[in-house]
């Protein structure tokens, strides 16, 4: 067995990413002028980038670069000036179609059409920039102002007032989730967790709950997905402005919004605790290998769902040291199935054959027919180090002072990808059963599984007895 992913926050380490290099404006340009490439703007100055996000009479922006535009933005300007900025654009274009002929009335009432589907697409995708009183005062301004365009008929501020109350329950909906913050499992450290102070027939394992691979796999996707969908893509863009001092120090990551990422971290490390838990506490060896068996059958199940991370948490769970010192069970389990398993998750040329199997899950998932071939949950500790890693090789701006728009595509596309895979609804049923031991039961800390683990198999050499020796008399004096 090799070491695969090891548990660490998830701002840490970073691991290489294929990435195109930057293009450079050609010397013969004046820097002011923005960069296209095969039609996509790539660099140019806040302004223009602002500009090119803003309908006209006769244009109306890619809903691409909309995303693209108003995830990336927060690294350069705070939300609620960016809508001023926006605010102060459409008074300019507003005022040049008041002629007051029954032509320029119609046009007027196009624009306004435009910006309100403007707004409806930020509000609904980034409802947490506006979360305070700054934003929703622009947003109310410049509705105030779209409204009269069509002050015969209201219809504009009837479309106005159902997006505000929209965004308003969005709002509602996270601010609960951020108030309910789950209490996250804290490791047993305690004499109870030495096993053989407690009868085997008393203990309850996860074999008791579920004894199929296949429905405990469902079960975990499950709940990853359900995490999953508490995680948006300004949260993923934190992983950029969290890092830095933004532009000229004036924005700050928030690092409130980086909880949903913590949390979804700390679900990875206490499912790899929870496996390792549940290997070591079994006394009997010909239990304790069946048990080693059944969580590689899991981790398949899980691979061919396409569930990595909790595939991932199950096999960093028996690399343990703890569980991966277990000799004799080894001996008795029939590896073949792990050592593919490991295969696929080898994290030599950066994870080379992770990310075929994530691409191929990818391309099943485009053209699928039904939620179960949807599925795609990617290994979360790497989808953050690839951003992070393109957001360090790149710079935010280039040389000549435009933004390096190029980079925020490539952070946008796959920002945008995680976004479509977790919104697939999850075709299994729930066992409220199951998903409670998975998320309830006792998990040990790394000196109990040791313990553990040393009473299942003895220590083998000077070194591991004296380890044994201290951390036994270290928990025992706990008690």
């Amino acid at each position: 067995m090799r070491e695969t992913m090891p548990q660490m926050p998830i701002f840490s380490s970073m691991l290489g990413s294929s990435c195109s290099g930057q293009v450079q404006p050609d010397m013969g340009e004046r820097c002011c002028d923005p960069v296209y490439q095969d039609g996509n703007l790539i660099s140019g100055s806040l302004e223009v980038l602002i500009e090119r996000l803003v309908p006209t009479m006769d244009y109306y922006p890619d809903r691409t670069y909309i995303f693209t535009f108003l995830l990336s933005s927060r690294v350069f300007i705070h939300p609620h000036e960016l809508l001023a900025k926006v605010g102060q654009i459409c008074i300019k274009q507003k005022q040049q179609l008041e002629t007051g002929t029954e032509a320029e009335k119609a046009k007027l009432k196009s624009f306004a059409a435009k910006i309100i589907q403007l707004l409806k697409e930020w509000t609904e995708t980034f409802p947490y920039d506006f979360q305070d009183e700054k934003s929703m005062k622009e947003l109310k301004e410049i509705a105030h102002r779209i409204t009269q365009c069509d002050e015969e008929n209201g219809t504009v501020k009837k479309i106005i007032s159902q997006m505000t109350q929209n965004l308003l329950v969005a709002l509602s909906a996270r601010s609960q989730y951020q108030e309910i913050r789950e209490k996250f499992r804290q490791p047993v450290a305690d004499k109870g967790t030495i096993l053989k102070n407690k009868p085997q027939s008393t203990q309850k394992d996860i074999l008791s709950v579920c004894c199929d691979p296949l429905v405990l796999a469902q079960q975990l996707t499950h709940i990853e997905l359900e995490r999953v969908s508490n995680i948006y893509p300004e949260d993923l863009m934190q992983i950029v402005s969290h890092m830095d001092s933004l532009d000229n120090h004036k924005c700050r990551g928030d690092v409130t919004k980086t909880y949903n990422l913590e949390a979804y971290d700390n679900w990875f490390n206490c499912l790899s605790m929870l496996v390792a838990t549940e290997i070591c506490r079994v006394v009997k060896k010909k239990q304790r290998t069946r048990m080693v068996e059944f969580f590689i059958d899991v981790a398949r199940e899980c691979f061919n769902i396409g569930n990595f991370n909790s595939m991932m948490a199950i096999i960093s769970g028996m690399n343990l040291s703890p569980v991966a010192r277990l000799k004799k069970t080894w001996s008795k389990v029939k590896t073949a199935k792990f050592d593919v398993l490991e295969h696929h998750m080898d994290p030599s040329s950066n994870f080379c054959n992770y990310r075929t199997a994530l691409q191929g899950a990818a391309q099943r998932s485009q053209t699928a027919n039904s939620n179960r071939e949807k599925i795609v949950i990617p290994v979360f500790n790497l989808f953050i180090k690839d951003i992070y890693f393109l957001h360090k090789i790149h710079t935010n701006r280039l040389p000549n002072g435009q933004i390096n728009f190029k980079k925020f595509w490539e952070i946008s596309r796959q920002i945008h990808d995680f976004m479509t895979w977790k919104q697939v609804e999850c075709p299994f049923e729930k066992d409220k059963k199951i998903q409670s031991y998975l998320l309830t039961a006792p998990i040990y800390s790394e000196e109990a599984l040791f313990i553990a683990s040393f009473e299942s198999e003895g220590p083998e050499n000077h070194m591991e007895k004296d380890s044994w020796k201290t951390l036994r008399t270290t928990l025992l004096n706990r008690a």
